[in-house]
């Protein structure tokens, strides 16, 4: 069973959100600073298990862009510069659906690494 496809996206820059909704019924609404510090790219995740980058100070991180990757994704271009990441429809469900549990971890990796949120 595939994951859900979106069925509508939605820039949110008063709220800072990308709201995400889809077929499944689900809707998310995903802070900027999460896509960002969660961003799918290399620059983030690594090459490969257990090489994930813990990224601060992106708080206050706006989305200048939404553009369409075929018919799988989005790249989202934050207001720092990041363009790097390819947003699957699996990513951005798989996204929504464990944000508390992903928002905690990083929240105590920052903590732990006696970093900020702010920039």
């Amino acid at each position: 069973m595939s994951a859900p496809r979106p069925t509508d996206i939605t820039l949110r820059r008063a709220s800072h959100t990308l709201e995400v909704a889809f077929d499944s019924g689900e809707c998310f609404a995903l802070p900027f600073e999460y896509l960002r510090v969660e961003s799918p790219s290399a620059e983030v995740q690594g090459h490969g298990p257990g090489q994930k980058v813990l990224v601060a100070g992106k708080r206050d991180v706006g989305i200048d862009a939404i553009e369409p990757v075929g018919r799988y994704a989005v790249l989202l271009r934050f207001s720092d510069g990041h363009a790097s990441g390819i947003f699957s429809w699996e990513t951005l469900y798989t996204l929504g659906r464990e944000y508390e549990p992903r928002w905690a971890a990083y929240l105590a990796a920052i903590a732990a690494a006696n970093a900020s949120r702010g920039p």
